[in-house]
């Protein structure tokens, strides 16, 4: 049995994993490749693997980087079942249009090039079937796969694959600890024998999440009186949805909110939220109690939902303090892009970093502190003030990851992957230090025996 590594090895977009049972080829996810473009010039590249020759796709969870190649899978010639969560079923087709609608506007203002169309997110969607946590899938050939929740985003999971008394985990993403909604990350199978394991903050450790509130609480407090623009790059799945969660509780219970206006300026967050309001049953047990007391937790009197573009280029015009929170996450696309040609460089705003910025994403350069930047085109000089809320991310940290591994006994060897450099060689030693595991870094198109 093999597995060949075709994305997120020694990187953390586009995550792709084929493996082959000699019976059957079963691809475990397959996102997006995301840097300086939305649509990276490597998502244009062959697969790395003939699509037509894979059986079935398992997927984790709807998060672009994981789901966002599909429909170029099937155009290719990949007509096997793709089976998620019931949840992710629903999100994955979200993922799909609203990346296609940044595509073509990419394609008309900037020439750039279109990696599917929208037959093929039909057709891909028409191959979906969603599944609940721990429902056993046979798959025939002596295959089997369960789904486990992984506390990561609405719906996602790690996915157990038994082949012939042999069990492997894919760890899709992770959670973080104490995500507001979500439940806690369940533990590994105790007879799991090998793991490909994501290693994003292999190599930090987030603030407290008792603190988390205190935080955004004192940054919006700060944030407002500059009386400038508060921007949210936010991920719509997850990151905004907990951002709404905690502003929620500021705002009814802790009534430390300031009294601006917030913008929901995310067609896609819009859409997604109603999925986390479909599907009850995922909640944690205060997100239970609040909704069975009919609490709206995801909104609040000073939110306002702006799902057109007329809404949105109306915030433009709101004076003084607000909020606005759009997408995309690491600020690659998306209409986050038009707030920050407009407030970057006001000295009264600020820009709260809630989610991974990958290397080449404009996040991940003001991330790292560049005064002047590229944004669409246009050249702005950074003076508004950047903060980043390390408890805000969705991704566990090294800790959470190597509790998490501890809880497979078994386990023999992890794979690493989904992370960078440091993360990925820090995470790996630890894993052999503190586990007393065998740990393997991953590379791009390797094939492994397991």
């Amino acid at each position: 049995m093999k597995i060949h590594f075709s994305g997120a090895d020694e990187g953390v977009t586009g995550s792709c994993h084929l493996l082959d049972t000699g019976k059957m080829k079963i691809l475990i996810d397959c996102g997006m490749f995301q840097g300086g473009d939305f649509n990276e010039g490597r998502n244009h590249d062959e697969f790395p693997f003939d699509p037509k020759t894979i059986d079935v796709l398992l997927v984790t969870h709807g998060h672009l980087d994981h789901i966002g190649r599909i429909p170029k899978l099937v155009k290719e010639g990949f007509g096997g079942k793709i089976y998620a969560t019931k949840a992710t079923c629903d999100i994955m087709p979200l993922i799909w249009y609203d990346a296609y609608n940044i595509m073509s506007y990419d394609n008309r203002k900037f020439g750039y090039p279109i990696l599917f169309e929208e037959t093929d997110i039909a057709e891909a969607q028409a191959l979906c079937h969603g599944l609940d946590y721990h429902e056993e899938l046979n798959l025939g050939h002596g295959v089997k796969a369960i789904w486990k929740d992984a506390g990561h985003i609405f719906g996602s999971a790690f996915i157990e694959i038994t082949v012939d008394g042999k069990k492997i985990a894919f760890s899709g993403d992770i959670g973080n600890e104490n995500v507001p909604i979500l439940k806690d990350t369940e533990s590994l199978s105790s007879d799991v024998d090998f793991v490909v394991c994501e290693s994003t903050y292999g190599d930090r450790i987030h603030e407290s999440v008792d603190v988390r509130k205190s935080i955004i609480a004192n940054l919006l407090k700060e944030g407002a009186g500059k009386g400038g623009t508060i921007m949210v790059p936010a991920f719509s799945l997850e990151r905004t949805q907990e951002f709404l969660y905690e502003l929620n509780e500021l705002s009814e219970y802790d009534h430390n909110l300031p009294h601006i206006p917030i913008f929901l300026d995310s067609p896609l967050a819009i859409d997604a939220t109603k999925v986390y309001k479909k599907y009850n049953e995922y909640y944690d047990d205060n997100a239970k109690k609040l909704y069975k007391e009919g609490d709206d937790f995801l909104n609040f009197p000073q939110l306002q939902v702006t799902y057109s573009k007329r809404e949105s280029q109306k915030i433009n015009h709101v004076i003084g303090a607000k909020m606005v929170i759009a997408g995309a996450g690491m600020m690659n696309g998306g209409r986050i892009l038009h707030h920050a040609i407009r407030y970057l460089s006001d000295p009264h705003s600020t820009l709260i970093i809630v989610g991974y910025q990958a290397h080449g994403t404009l996040g991940r350069r003001l991330y790292d502190g560049e005064k002047r930047v590229n944004v669409m085109g246009e050249y702005i000089d950074v003076k508004c003030t950047i903060k980043a809320i390390g408890a805000l991310s969705a991704h566990g940290d090294q800790v959470k990851l190597l509790k998490w591994l501890g809880t497979g006994k078994k386990v023999k060897k992890v794979f690493c992957v989904h992370g960078e450099g440091k993360a990925l060689t820090t995470f790996a030693d630890k894993i052999k230090s503190d586990l007393k595991k065998e740990a393997h870094i991953a590379k791009y198109d390797e094939v492994v025996e397991v």
